[in-house]
């Protein structure tokens, strides 16, 4: 993770940025994304990328749309990681179990 001030590299669990002291913004745990959800979002609209919009990335997600999910090699791709539970939300939070 970089810091949005400086760009700095910081840890991932950091509050502050050690090198210019700007406060980061803290995780919210409890108001994660499902990852039940997600998971069900892309296996019935992952070509039209429905678990995109869900988890944040809208961009991404028109792009899904208008590429059928990369011919659906796209929508594959996300399926493994929210198998694997790699896949994050637009702040960058994993997905809730």
């Amino acid at each position: 993770m970089f810091c949005p001030n400086c760009g700095e590299k910081i840890h991932d669990d950091a509050v502050i940025c050690v090198k210019c002291g700007c406060a980061l913004k803290k995780t919210n745990f409890n108001g994660g994304k499902s990852w039940v959800t997600t998971l069900l979002l892309c296996l019935f609209t992952g070509c039209i990328g429905g678990h995109r919009f869900y988890t944040g990335h809208i961009g991404i997600g028109i792009a899904q749309l208008f590429t059928a999910g990369g011919c659906g090699i796209w929508a594959l791709v996300d399926l493994i990681c929210i198998l694997c539970n790699s896949f994050k939300d637009v702040d960058g939070n994993a997905l809730k179990r």
